[in-house]
């Protein structure tokens, strides 16, 4: 019999132990549900009269924080009630514990590894991170899911990426990502599993860049092994969490196994309006003239995002007519890079770095694009429309590539300004 991948392995486990193969429907019981403000637009939401179990609901204010019209003012009025009417704990709101909900569940290490969790939002792949089977679904599938505890998934095919060696001066794994949509394509209705030796040599803030934006290459689940990185970072961060961790079998059985050498991918650049099929290595691309750079989102507001920033635009400014929007990824993150001198280095540059928020990147505030306007940015999607009017255009890059073009005026290579290992 052949073995089974990381995501069969959890998924047949929440299925009460089923044996699960690509194909099957499995009814698993959920161990994690994100609710997040956009939830709590008018909808059915209004109308729940059970949760299943409050103690495995977190709730996250990220699209719009604080509220930026009567809209959104009243869906976070409707998500508040709700919170206190079912006795939900773990509820962050505008302040200290604010941030988007896939960095929030970062920070708190509320994505155990081999436990299922699902939000609304597609990048809750982004928990695979932590070895969690993390997944986006939709409004009618959430509300089941919270007052029963259960939902449904079609096991897909797993595509293993083993990776090796370490990536260069300048590189980052956006660019990973970014070689990976080039170079593969989608991977509609597939899961993705990451492991190898080059695993030691990425942070969890490199790792949740590459499952978070698995998302737009239409993977079900992304995931990473179990190692002691990651282990040790969900016990300091969740010290009372009990959790097991899942491992592939040595004979799992994969759709594809693909090797990526980290030490051979170079800057990369997706051009406007797609990712997949559709970037270049940046040393082929004009050197586009910008009118906003963006550093931010549940993939790149990391801490490791903004010390990055702050290294190349330190001592510098920002280009005349250029925009530099920083949005860290939450407010804990926010705080420490205020600590380590990140935020004042890029305000002195010309940034504005405003609070923890989806912000620029879901197109709803701080940072809207205009008519015939040119971004290059390194959130999570540039399809035409997303930041704003569907007349800009929008590239993307690392952060690294970002913070270069902003000093500079146009889509620069980092390496002019670093020399040393970005992850």
């Amino acid at each position: 019999m052949m073995g089974k991948t990381i995501v069969e392995k959890i998924l047949g486990r929440a299925a009460g132990g089923e044996d699960l193969a690509p194909g099957d429907i499995a009814v698993v019981d959920i161990d994690l549900t994100v609710l997040i403000d956009t939830d709590f637009f008018p909808s059915n939401w209004r109308n729940v009269t059970k949760v299943a179990n409050p103690d495995k609901v977190v709730v996250v204010y990220d699209h719009r924080m604080p509220a930026p019209d009567r809209e959104t003012a009243e869906a976070h009025v409707a998500g508040r009630n709700f919170v206190r009417r079912f006795g939900i704990k773990r509820m962050h709101d505008v302040g200290r514990d604010q941030g988007i909900s896939h960095v929030v569940v970062a920070d708190n290490a509320y994505a155990l590894p081999g436990t299922i969790m699902v939000c609304e939002d597609s990048h809750t792949c982004s928990a695979g991170a932590f070895n969690c089977a993390g997944r986006g679904i939709g409004g009618p599938d959430m509300i089941y899911c919270i007052t029963t505890g259960k939902t449904w998934f079609r096991v897909g095919e797993t595509i293993r990426y083993d990776l090796t060696g370490r990536l260069r001066p300048a590189v980052s794994t956006k660019d990973v990502f970014l070689h990976m949509a080039g170079r593969f394509g989608d991977h509609t209705n597939q899961n993705l599993e990451f492991g190898g030796g080059g695993l030691r040599h990425l942070g969890m803030d490199a790792r949740r860049t590459l499952t978070t934006m698995a998302a737009e290459l239409s993977a079900e689940f992304a995931i990473f092994d179990p190692d002691d990185v990651l282990l040790d970072y969900v016990r300091q961060r969740n010290p009372t969490a009990v959790f097991e961790p899942v491992y592939p079998d040595a004979d799992a059985g994969y759709l594809e196994r693909r090797g990526i050498a980290l030490g051979e991918i170079e800057p990369m650049l997706a051009l406007p309006d797609a990712m997949v099929n559709n970037t270049i290595p940046l040393g082929e691309a004009a050197r586009e003239q910008i009118q906003q750079a963006f550093i931010g989102s549940c993939a790149n507001g990391t801490l490791d995002d903004l010390a990055v920033a702050a290294k190349v635009v330190g001592g510098r400014r920002i280009a005349s007519g250029v925009r530099l929007i920083v949005t860290p990824g939450s407010e804990r993150i926010h705080r420490e890079a205020l600590k380590a001198g990140y935020v004042s280095a890029l305000m002195e540059a010309g940034a504005i770095v405003t609070n923890a928020t989806c912000g620029a990147c879901a197109g709803g505030h701080l940072g809207v694009l205009g008519p015939n306007e040119t971004c290059i940015t390194s959130s999570t999607r540039n399809y035409k429309g997303r930041m704003g009017d569907p007349s800009a255009r929008i590239f993307m890059a690392s952060t690294a590539t970002v913070a270069a073009s902003a000093v500079t005026g146009v889509i620069t290579h980092p390496g002019e300004f670093l020399s040393e290992v970005v992850a």
